[in-house]
């Protein structure tokens, strides 16, 4: 397959660019690139108003894409890496899939940039040249959305939580700016919000339906999960966590629900939002639940000694800490969110 990909420069800074892929132009042959791109307006390419410089379109061969591996017939995971977002990894620290169906395919989860995005996209290409028809958001956090944009230029419906559109919007300034300084400028351009979202309680993908799940509030606010019953395959989002230390950023008591939840469901194969591609319910399941009773647990207890939050904070959960990796970065955050929570019971 041959790719279409323009240079993207800053207006602002035009030494800082980066080759950017046309999703949606690919051709089967060299001879057939040339042609389409001939007929590309560079004018129609740049991005409007979004301060970028796009120039130079060329034909090359597609490279592979993000590693995946197939977990169940026609469904892909990428495992990302286990880390915070930065300029090696350009984002690239959520697990993202895909399901194949008979006419078209379904992706979930973008990634935490343009460029991770684009790598999917070839990743996928490299399986089937179907139709993209559905890109669906699991919940509003920057290193699973990011990446939409390339599969929303080359046709999907982005499909979400019924919140996710509005706590997109609130957070997208700020998300955008930490994102950008974390991963670098270069890294980062041609990553924009530029989408609507829609809500969708299933999506058939010919010979194949995924059931889609809007959850109340438990990991964030706008929680979605794919069930694709033909498989016994689901995809939690970060409803599940493996590895990476659980992140709270909605409601502790609504999270132990939706993981009650998920276990009466009964799922062969979990896919989490971190870590393994694919785990057993019951893998998946305990040992995030152990972390959120702690927490709970926790809490608590200092409420009821009436500790002070500034003096809550550093020992809520501590003695989950050798349980997981990037602790110390984030359990301060959620015993801070597991605190205002209780406190109000």
């Amino acid at each position: 397959m041959y790719e279409i990909l323009i240079s993207l420069c800053l207006m602002e800074d035009p030494g800082v660019c980066r080759q950017q892929l046309l999703a949606g132009y690919e051709t089967p042959s060299e001879q057939e690139c040339l042609e389409r791109k001939r007929n590309l307006d560079a004018a129609a390419i740049a991005l409007d108003g979004s301060g970028y410089l796009a120039s130079g379109a060329v034909c090359r061969l597609a490279p592979a894409g993000l590693p995946v591996q197939e977990i169940a017939d026609g469904i892909y995971v990428h495992t990302g890496e286990v880390s915070e977002p930065g300029s090696a990894n350009r984002g690239d620290i959520a697990n993202l899939g895909f399901v194949v169906g008979e006419r078209s395919i379904a992706v979930i989860d973008a990634g935490g940039s343009r460029a991770v995005g684009e790598a999917l996209y070839r990743a996928i290409r490299s399986v089937s040249s179907l139709p993209i028809s559905h890109l669906v958001l699991t919940h509003v956090h920057p290193d699973h959305l990011f990446g939409a944009s390339v599969f929303a230029d080359a046709g999907a419906k982005v499909i979400g939580h019924p919140n996710l559109e509005r706590a997109l919007r609130d957070r997208e300034e700020a998300y955008l700016l930490t994102f950008e300084a974390e991963v670098g400028r270069a890294g980062f351009l041609g990553t924009d919000t530029d989408f609507s979202v829609s809500v969708e309680s299933e999506i058939d993908l010919g010979g194949r339906v995924l059931e889609l799940m809007s959850w109340p509030v438990a990991h964030s606010t706008s929680d979605l999960t794919v069930w694709d019953a033909s498989t016994e395959t689901f995809f939690a989002g970060d409803l599940v966590f493996d590895r990476h230390v659980p992140v709270l950023d909605g409601s502790l008591s609504g999270w132990l629900q939706a993981l009650d939840r998920i276990v009466e469901i009964g799922p062969e194969k979990i896919v989490p939002g971190h870590g393994a591609p694919v785990m057993s319910t019951a893998n998946a399941i305990a040992p995030v639940r152990t972390y959120l009773k702690q927490l709970e647990m926790d809490t608590r207890t200092a409420l009821d000694d009436g500790k002070r939050m500034s003096d809550a904070v550093p020992v809520i959960g501590l003695s989950q800490q050798s349980e997981w990796e990037l602790f110390d970065v984030y359990n301060a955050r959620n015993a801070t969110v597991a605190y205002t929570e209780l406190e109000w019971e």
